[in-house]
């Protein structure tokens, strides 16, 4: 690309020298900024169409002048860093301006300013969730939203804590108990838990025996046991009898499979 024939002695390097209307248009860019939207500068626009800066800000001030008038010219003024170390003004155009700018330019150059855009664009959208940090009203939303759930979930907590006591406190115990008793604690009918237990795979019926036998994995998962009883007959005669019981820690899981939800007696 062409490089501008800026010198330190040019119009563009000394506000004191610029024409009345560089001088507003630079004055107000430093007294009333406008980050809000995305931006392009003048140095962006020239060197994406390969044209000198100079002629570039000379075509900008044409087209503000033409579409505002002076007395309502727009804050588009800035100023960037040189090479040097001065300070040399530009302009910085939101997308409208800097469409219109370049609907004279050949079509190659109004393809890299919408190729441009497009990028900018895309950039802004990533970056929106972070920059809504930096909006008060928003982060006092999000901390709004942050206090309620947490009051909430120690709300939920608080309510479950005698249920998590009793469970605690049962699958801590020693022994076990009879199914019946089982459904007392539970606070339900012996013979809803009784259908429960032979429909989950608890406990089921030997072919021709009177009593219940728990499963297997249930005795190894420690939440059943069997306890053996020796019943002595009217007749001397003695008979064992084996019964399935609930450990502790098969009250607690009840608790929490049983449909519907069961409380535990304290």
């Amino acid at each position: 690309m062409p490089e501008s024939t800026d010198t330190p002695n040019d119009i563009f390097l000394k506000p004191e020298d610029m024409a009345d209307l560089d001088k507003q248009m630079l004055v107000k860019a430093h007294l009333e900024p406008d980050g809000r939207q995305p931006t392009m500068s003048s140095r962006e626009i020239a060197e994406l169409c390969d044209k000198r800066h100079d002629h570039v800000m000379r075509d900008i001030r044409t087209m503000l002048l033409e579409l505002h008038g002076e007395p309502n010219l727009p804050k588009f003024g800035g100023i960037y860093q040189a090479a040097n170390g001065g300070s040399r003004p530009c302009f910085t155009l939101p997308k409208r301006e800097s469409l219109i700018l370049v609907s004279d330019y050949n079509l190659a150059m109004r393809a890299a300013i919408i190729d441009r855009w497009q990028e900018l664009e895309a950039q802004q959208q990533a970056s929106a969730p972070i920059l809504a940090l930096n909006d008060p009203s928003t982060l006092r939303a999000l901390l709004l939203d942050n206090v309620e759930e947490r009051m909430k979930l120690a709300q939920e907590l608080a309510a479950a804590a005698p249920k998590l006591e009793a469970f605690d406190r049962i699958a801590s115990a020693e022994g076990s108990l009879c199914i019946t008793d089982a459904a007392k604690s539970l606070q339900v009918r012996p013979k809803s838990l009784f259908d429960f237990l032979r429909a989950h795979g608890w406990i089921y019926q030997p072919h021709g025996g009177r009593g219940d036998i728990a499963y297997a994995p249930k005795l190894q998962q420690g939440l059943m046991e069997h306890k053996t009883t020796t019943v002595h007959r009217s007749d001397g005669s003695e008979k064992i009898i084996t019964q399935a019981r609930i450990t502790p820690k098969g009250l607690t899981r009840l608790a929490q499979e049983f449909t519907p939800p069961v409380k535990l007696a304290a």
